[in-house]
């Protein structure tokens, strides 16, 4: 599955009012309730943070992508969103994070959340590409950042 198959306008949001941890985890998490594609926020909100519990999914560089594979998931999504402030997001790296992306997968035997997670970690590894999802003035011009990784994959 691609990048841009799982993400919508409906599901990003630019400018993150959060600016903890917890929070920013249970805003991303409620796009996905507005758009249905969870069906209990509280239920999804615990399952992501039970898998923050066994370690940061804060990976550096600015970079946090925290996820979770459960059957509260209708809809195999990522979400993003971007804060102007970063903050301490307990990265691995110890620096502040503004740029977001929650995966939701739903159970089964299709390990999509990991794929997807691999997908990602590649493309954020060029300084260039987080830049330009920093730098994306619109949801539209963030889509199309994100689709080079579908692009680079079918090379």
């Amino acid at each position: 599955m691609k990048i841009v198959d799982l993400i919508t306008k409906d599901i990003i949001t630019l400018e993150l009012s959060s600016s903890t941890k917890q929070d920013v985890i249970q805003e991303l998490a409620e796009l996905l309730k507005s758009d249905d594609r969870i069906s209990d926020l509280d239920k999804f909100v615990e399952e992501v943070n039970k898998r923050e519990a066994l370690g940061s999914t804060g990976v550096g560089y600015g970079v946090a992508i925290p996820h979770a594979k459960t059957k509260y998931v209708k809809r195999p999504s990522l979400v993003f969103g971007r804060t102007n402030e970063g903050f301490d997001y307990d990265s691995l790296d110890g620096k502040e994070t503004d740029l977001f992306f929650m995966i939701a997968a739903p159970e089964g035997g299709e390990n999509l959340h990991l794929r997807t997670l691999a997908k990602l970690s590649r493309g954020l590894m060029d300084e260039t590409f987080r830049e330009e999802l920093r730098n994306a003035k619109t949801k539209e011009a963030l889509i199309h950042t994100l689709s080079q990784i579908d692009k680079e994959e079918e090379k």
